[in-house]
């Protein structure tokens, strides 16, 4: 069981704080249970949310500062997210934050614009359970078709 756990935390919890994805693949990478790479995926993904959204504005501009050192005001990146969000608000921010935008970048981009903390997680908590269930389904289900990726993520690691 802890062999699991550890498994599930350093292959699925830990990688799905950065790239979504990279929990299912992980996951399914290091053997572990369909549902124990739901979870840990999802939990992932809501560590950095949380983390991010209650880091405060002096966190944020830290963060966009050592991404972005040199950015322009507006450029077409920030205007396509300011577009997002117009057209879609929080709730389109939220479900592309695990396809597109990574977890950091999604809570960024809603912090940026202004959504309130508590609305902020509960559509992040939504679209991360949501994409936790059918990518992992997704990738476990598909899995076999995939070319060797328990080889190249094991190769990565080890």
């Amino acid at each position: 069981m802890w062999e699991e756990l550890l498994k599930a935390f350093s292959l699925s919890y830990l990688p799905s704080m950065f790239k979504f994805i990279l929990g299912p693949l992980g996951g399914y990478a290091a053997g572990v249970h369909v549902v124990t790479a739901m979870v840990s995926t999802f939990a992932g993904m809501m560590t950095i949310e949380v983390v991010m959204v209650y880091s405060g504005n002096g966190s944020r501009e830290r963060v966009m500062n050592r991404l972005f050192p040199a950015r322009r005001r507006f450029s077409e990146r920030s205007r396509r997210l300011a577009m997002i969000w117009r057209k879609y608000g929080l709730a389109g921010v939220a479900l592309l934050t695990p396809l597109v935008l990574t977890p950091i970048g999604g809570a960024l981009v809603a912090v940026s614009f202004g959504g309130p903390r508590q609305k902020i997680l509960l559509y992040m908590t939504v679209s991360a359970a949501v994409w936790a269930v059918v990518l992992n389904a997704a990738v476990y289900f598909f899995g076999q078709q995939l070319p060797d990726i328990q080889k190249w993520l094991l190769g990565l690691i080890g």
